[in-house]
């Protein structure tokens, strides 16, 4: 038994087919086949129930699969600190991010942080909060960027920026022409994000409303969120990054009353070996929001 082939097995267990496993280990696919039949003959048990359509994994192989997770997590973290001890700032550097920071966040850093770090190769993810941080302690991230504070002593977090939020009006809206609103005056047409997303419940707790209107929009992305208020299905809270495309939408943006804002911070494990490259991708994400607030303001 050796770790490629654990590779392999875990590969066919989360593409549940050969042929997306085998392009995932860059490996052929009869390549693939040959290992695990070979590895189900060392273990003496059948790992997974073929069939033309479907590859599922049989009772036995889901309970080796933890083990074969803990294998392979181990085995990368101890490579991954030997090459920190070389070169933190080295090597690629899988980062999660929230779907209502991405669009926004990463084209205003990504040349940055290729100018100041260019031995990085960041490898974007997006995702919503619970589960980046499942794949973060998984270890199948080294870093996420989040605007909530994850529990749990295991994960680290470092504030980077503080993100306004801003009311979203149709056009047309009673509101359009006050200097500012507050938050409360939004909740009887407020649109929201569908469950699992951060800003969502900020946005409901930011109105003072322990839940959506019954009938009323959760849209699955801020995009989307954003074409409804234009289109004159409600008002919304927005991210301050997120000001731009609201605007070539055609939304009125007012300021709040309150000033309602969010923290936005990059997470790692406590025992991420390479912290010294998160702290660097961190330091070149705060001072490039830095300017740009300065500028934008």
């Amino acid at each position: 038994m050796n770790l490629r082939d654990l590779r392999y097995m875990l590969a066919v267990a989360e593409h549940r087919h050969f042929g997306r496993a085998a392009e995932a280990c860059r490996v052929s696919q009869p390549t693939l086949s040959v290992q695990l039949r070979k590895l189900e003959e060392e273990l003496g048990t059948v790992l997974f129930e073929r069939s033309s359509k479907q590859v599922v994994p049989t009772p036995i192989c889901e309970l080796l699969l933890a083990h074969a997770r803990v294998a392979v997590a181990e085995t990368d973290a101890m490579a991954a600190l030997a090459r920190a001890a070389m070169d933190p700032l080295r090597g690629s550097m899988r980062i999660g991010i929230i779907p209502t920071l991405g669009p926004y966040l990463l084209p205003l850093v990504f040349g940055p942080l290729r100018e100041a770090l260019p031995g990085l190769e960041l490898e974007p993810w997006e995702d919503v909060t619970t589960v980046l941080l499942e794949r973060l302690r998984a270890h199948e991230l080294d870093a996420a960027i989040l605007a909530t504070e994850p529990d749990g002593a295991d994960i680290v977090t470092e504030p980077l920026f503080t993100e306004p939020f801003i009311a979203a009006l149709p056009p047309d809206h009673a509101l359009c022409g006050r200097a500012r609103v507050s938050e409360e005056e939004l909740a009887p047409d407020v649109l929201v994000l569908a469950d699992g997303h951060c800003l969502r419940d900020q946005a409901l707790a930011a109105c003072g409303l322990a839940g959506p209107r019954g009938g009323s929009l959760r849209a699955s992305s801020l995009a989307t969120l954003i074409n409804m208020v234009a289109a004159g299905y409600g008002t919304t809270l927005i991210p301050g990054l997120a000001a731009g495309a609201a605007q070539d939408a055609g939304i009125t943006l007012v300021p709040l009353r309150r000033g309602v804002s969010r923290t936005v911070r990059i997470a790692r494990r406590a025992a991420f070996p390479r912290r010294a490259a998160v702290e660097a991708v961190a330091g070149v994400i705060a001072e490039r929001l830095k300017r740009y607030s300065a500028t934008a303001g």
